[in-house]
């Protein structure tokens, strides 16, 4: 590991050879040969990121690296180094408070792992060596040793499957902690291997270690003394991988070929790229305006100095004559440190402390996502989750959604339908389901009118029974209603199906499938009359609907992927024949099925697809000897490959899968998310785009789309598919140019300006555009012949999207949904997007996008994992973004400005002061309160605020959706706000200094008759500054809470105290102290109090005859009453435009 980490840092290849060897057992396949064990990586895991050794000096390295603390650094320096106005420790303990407190939080969350390492690393395994079993710590197995798992234990490496407990020779595994699923997935046994270990002298050749869960190429080289060795190919189905469990299976026995950081689950924990929220690049562009006004103060006062010192008798007075060295000093290394001291003197103006507020912020702000009840959901007993907290204030800004639909928009839980069979259509009794508004029924569906052959009919449920990848598990009573996911149990309905009662199976079974289309299809030949009854050592058994037992030899199964879109066994029936049989989408069927068979399936998948339903069409063939054989020996050969094995296996199963017979068709319903058209009109009143990218068939996804009310029935749908440049007749590209031009003089050229933040007018005036798209067009609108061509598609494309209301994109490979993405996200303006999805094929989009959200839904667990934020419902999304969102970005955009409004305060003063001093460096305030007013005085009610405050309460902010559009762009920290906030702080300023200069052009201000001195006088504005700055913070809070007053009113008092406590004692490790009962005299003049008073009034009068004379804020009539409009207007459009396609 460390030589492959000093190759990469140094920039050298590392010579990898393609596959490694692996001795089973450690034992050479000759007994003259010895050993010569390769070099693997142990079976450690390491998730932390710092050691004992490395914490300081590597975490340091990294907090320094941010602009604020390497800036406060370099002060300090300054500070220790040149003769400076204040002590270093007004800048150092700042500093050191940030880095102890961001160390200690990282320092946790590290030895939080380096403990969970632990647990893993230290777990005891059993390790079969020559015959005993021994216990070993899970860091000490070495790559080829053979292992022993039972039954509920966890995989602790990556294993090849040996020996199982089964007489199937097969095991199950739940990968619930790698990819989410709890379903039950069956793994095999190498075949032929030897029954006693020990004896087993093998080889394996596998490929090198990658992330892919579900990829896995390798070879088996069996040797046995009397005979030939022999080769068994090696693919995912024999690879255990670490952190999966084993279930169903007493014990099993492995051989482990990947460890440690090797093993996919390590491999698959690689660090996200950095997210950066838009508030901290407006963080970073304030930070720079006002430094460089901390630069030109410095200047000023340096250049105002030595003008001044240049009048006689100013450089050089009779009471204050220089010293030698101080004449011998070069003027202009003179004139530096001068103004290195200015630098430092304002160097408070720079708020080093907001770092670490912000960061408190978003870390604390985070747990009321997750405490939040109504992300509660009582079926998966999982509320929300936070991966990233730098991203609250983000959830607030965000102007598009990118969703997908099957698991997200629906409830992935698939119900059968109906199906066709030779073009005629079954439905199952009592089979009706509402869709968008409607009843769908075709009249009486339990006796049709017309029906295929039963010869058909039969061939048609066979296939539903064989073509799939279902395992049947007996329930037991301690079992029963235990399996969730995709676990069904089996409803003992008596089926009534051509006038024949079906008495249900004598045993309840459940079903487990990887994916829920296969439960729902084989549920659906139950019901009419042909139940598989499980897989025993390769055979498939089935019932009929006469009661009679068919078995078939399952020979192969050809599997399912994105790419084909189709999946196909190949099996043998007791009297020899052999038949594959296939399922899939239409666009991969039809083309490899007899086109006359077509044409009457068709009308009927289209009719369901526009229904919303999806679609599976259902083939066979039969296979003479002679096509088995060399069907049998291209698969075999194929399997046995180890470079380029997939492309290889893709060719054999083209090769197989054509002249089929199209036999049926199936429908079967994915039902809407709860809430979900709710959710969505709901964005859409916020301001928000909604764009689904989905990999289903257009009619599907567009019928999903109404149901949403993402299209309304008035809304003109404007189509780029393969279809629609299919119809002009020319070459694709010719057309595809033209539709662009035309759909753009459409909806950009000739539709009229849209108002800021408005998505959709509900007038007749105005007409709502919709756009389609399919993943064939969408590469040729992003890979054009030319470059130019490529440009051009792009943009138009763009703006037509930008001016619709909704866009569908459909039949989306991954990598294209991402691009989509890209493509916003990098488009005028730079919008803020989000995308959302809940299975492996949306990964890619939730990484791309701003923030990424997943739902923890029926597909996995990958997209939770990828994700920023996890829900478990579509319908949370409307509370995270429109309150959540909503709140945390007002809150934080006030902490900002607020941290820069109250530093500025501060530091003007200071500045003013230095026209009454002779620029000569001075302080105004004391060394303490330098220190402690961004850390003690002033930290604790914005922190509070930043937490707890809601301008607007969280019902209004559910309600009125268009109230997220006020906040829309950035609009609280833009340069005007800023500008308000800059030129309050000098205000505020200007009226602190002198008004407490005018208290002291009376120059006894105590009854005695004495003088206040210059600390008496930076006390008094600094008693000012700090009361006015946290009540303004109190005039600006709107939601109340204990914790609020103690935060604000605490704050004053404790700052009363430390006055009265830091003046009152004389302090032995001080050489000096200014503030000696200065605090006490002071408020001993009535003068001092009066001033203070008014000062504080005056300073907060504005706002008070704001918030006196001011419109309410949030939900105003005006608001109120065009929210009541939007809804009469929909409700009108719902009663008279029904929703079914």
């Amino acid at each position: 590991m460390l030589r492959r980490r000093l190759n990469r840092l140094l920039g050298r290849v590392e010579n990898r050879v393609e596959s490694r060897t692996i001795y089973v057992g450690h034992r050479s396949s000759s007994t003259n040969e010895a050993i010569i064990p390769p070099k693997f990586c142990d079976n450690r895991i390491v998730s932390s990121k710092y050691t004992v050794w490395n914490f300081l000096p590597k975490n340091l390295f990294e907090q320094f690296r941010r602009i604020a603390n390497f800036y406060f650094l370099i002060i300090f320096l300054v500070q220790v180094i040149v003769d400076t106005p204040t002590s270093p420790v007004t800048s150092g303990l700042p500093l050191f408070f940030v880095i102890t407190v961001t160390a200690i939080k990282q320092g946790y969350e590290d030895w939080l792992r380096h403990k969970a390492d632990n647990e893993v690393n230290k777990f005891p395994v059993t390790v079969l060596e020559e015959g005993r079993r021994i216990q070993k710590e899970s860091e000490k197995i070495k790559v080829g040793d053979v292992l022993e798992v039972k039954e509920d234990e966890t995989f602790p490496c990556d294993l090849i499957l040996l020996q199982s407990s089964r007489d199937d020779d097969t095991c199950f595994v739940t990968t619930a902690s790698l990819d989410g699923e709890s379903n039950h997935k069956t793994h095999y046994t190498v075949p032929d291997t030897e029954k006693d270990l020990e004896t087993l002298n093998a080889t394996i050749e596998c490929e090198q270690p990658q992330p892919d869960l579900y990829k896995f190429v390798g070879i088996m080289n069996i040797d046995r003394h009397d005979q030939e060795s022999a080769a068994r190919s090696l693919g995912p189905e024999n690879l255990l991988l670490k952190g999966a469990t084993l279930k169903n299976t007493q014990k099993i026995c492995g051989v482990a070929i990947y460890t440690g950081m090797e093993t996919k689950m390590a491999l698959n924990y690689q660090g996200k790229s950095q997210k950066r929220s838009a508030v901290e690049k407006s963080i970073n562009a304030f930070l720079l305006v006002y430094l460089c006004i901390l630069v030109s103060k410095a200047l000023v006062c340096t250049t105002l100095k030595y003008v001044w010192q240049n009048k006689p008798g100013q450089d050089e007075p009779w009471y204050n004559e220089k010293t030698q060295r101080e004449k011998d000093t070069n003027l202009y290394l003179k004139m530096f440190t001068d103004f290195l001291s200015f630098m430092v003197l304002f160097n408070f103006i720079i708020p080093v402390s907001m770092y670490v507020t912000v960061e408190m912020q978003k870390f604390l702000g985070s747990f009321f996502i997750t405490w939040d009840k109504d992300f509660f959901d009582p079926e998966i007993k999982e509320g929300a989750l936070v991966n990233t907290s730098d991203l609250n204030e983000e959830l607030g800004q965000v102007e598009y959604v990118f969703t997908d639909k099957t698991g997200t928009l629906t409830q992935n839980n698939m119900e059968f339908i109906e199906c066709c069979i030779d073009g005629f259509q079954y439905k199952y009794p009592d089979a009706s389901t509402e869709l968008d508004g409607f009843c769908v029924t075709d009249g009486p569906v339990n006796k049709v009118q017309e029906k295929a052959g039963r010869e058909k009919e039969e061939l048609f449920l066979r296939a539903l029974c064989l073509c799939h990848t279902v395992q049947v598990k007996e329930s037991t009573e301690q079992d029963q209603g235990q399996e969730d996911g995709l676990m069904d149990q089996v409803d003992g309905e008596v089926d009534q199906v051509d006038g024949e009662v079906l008495q249900p199976p004598r045993e309840q079974r459940g079903f487990i499938a990887s994916s829920p289309d296969e439960v729902a299809l084989v549920k659906g030949a139950m019901r009419f009359g042909f139940t598989f009854l499980g897989l025993e050592s390769k055979n498939m058994k089935i019932l009929t609907r006469n009661n009679d037992i068919e078995t078939y030899e399952l020979l192969h199964v050809l599997n399912f992927d994105p790419v084909r879109r189709r999946m196909s066994v190949i099996v043998r029936s007791r009297s020899g024949d052999t038949l594959l049989f296939c399922k899939g989408a239409d666009s991969s069927i039809f083309p490899r099925v007899k086109q006359e068979e077509v044409e009457r399936i068709r009308m009927h998948v289209e009719r369901n697809a526009t229904e919303g339903y999806r679609t599976l069409c259902v083939a066979c063939k039969y296979l003479s000897a002679e096509d088995y054989a060399q069907a049998d020996a291209g698969l075999r050969e194929a399997r046995l490959a180890l470079q380029d094995r997939e492309a290889k296996l893709m060719a054999v199963y083209n090769q197989v899968e054509t002249g089929m017979s199209l036999i049926g068709a199936t429908a079967v319903e994915d039902r809407l998310q709860e809430e979900a058209a709710e959710t969505m009109e709901a964005l859409q009143g916020a301001g928000i785009k909604v764009w689904v990218l989905t990999g289903d068939k257009m009619e599907t996804a567009k019928s999903t789309c109404y149901a949403c009310r993402l299209f309304q029935r008035s809304t003109e749908l404007l189509e780029l598919t393969v279809r629609t440049l299919e119809d002009g007749g020319r070459k694709r590209e010719e057309r595809l140019h033209e539709l662009l031009l035309e759909y753009h003089r459409k909806a950009v050229q000739d539709a009229p300006p849209i108002k800021a933040g408005v998505t959709r007018t509900w007038s007749s005036a105005n007409q709502d555009y919709g756009f389609i798209i399919d993943g064939a067009t969408l590469s040729m609108v992003l890979n054009a012949s030319s470059e130019s061509n490529s440009s051009s598609y792009k943009n138009l494309f763009l703006q037509i999207c930008q001016n619709c209301t909704s866009v569908l994109c459909c039949r989306m490979a991954p990598l294209q949904k991402a691009q989509i993405v890209k493509m916003v996200k990098n488009s005028k303006g730079s919008p803020i997007t989000l995308s959302i999805g809940d299975g492996a094929n949306d990964v890619s989009m939730i990484l791309e996008a701003h923030v990424g959200i997943g739902i923890k839904g029926k597909e996995g667990r990958q997209a939770v994992r990828n994700s920023d934020y996890a829900i478990p419902k579509l319908k949370h999304l409307k509370k995270l973004l429109l309150a959540h969102g909503h709140l945390y970005y007002v809150r934080i955009a006030h902490l900002v400005q607020y941290f820069f409004y109250k530093n500025l305060c501060f530091i003007l003063p200071q500045f003013l002061y230095q026209f009454f001093c002779g620029y000569s460096q001075q302080p105004l305030y004391d060394a303490a309160y330098l220190t402690m007013y961004n850390i003690c005085f002033t930290s604790m009610p914005i922190l509070a605020y930043s937490l707890l405050e809601q301008h607007i309460c969280i019902e209004v902010l559910l309600d009125n959706a268009t109230l997220y559009r006020e906040i829309a762009k950035n609009g609280m920290l833009q340069w005007r706000p800023f500008l308000y906030w800059t030129l309050l702080g000098v205000f505020h300023g200007l009226l602190f200094f002198f008004g407490v200069r005018y208290l002291f052009s009376n120059p006894a201000l105590q009854d005695n008759g004495q003088v206040f001195g210059n600390w008496s006088y930076g006390t008094i504005v600094f008693t000012v500054l700090v009361f006015t700055v946290t009540l303004k913070l109190a005039l600006d809070t709107r939601h109340w809470t204990w914790i609020n007053h103690f935060v604000i009113w605490g704050s004053l008092l404790f700052y009363v105290f430390f006055s009265f406590f830091w003046g009152g004692i004389i302090w032995p490790f001080m050489k000096q102290q200014r503030l000696y009962f200065v605090f006490a005299n002071m408020l001993s003049s009535v003068s001092a109090w009066l001033v203070i008073i008014l000062l504080i009034l005056l300073s907060l009068l504005p706002e008070i005859l704001l918030v006196v004379f001011r419109k309410p804020r949030g939900p105003h009539a005006r608001q109120l009453s065009e929210d009541v409009l939007l809804q009469t207007s929909r409700q009108q459009l719902s009663h008279h435009c029904p929703m079914s396609t």
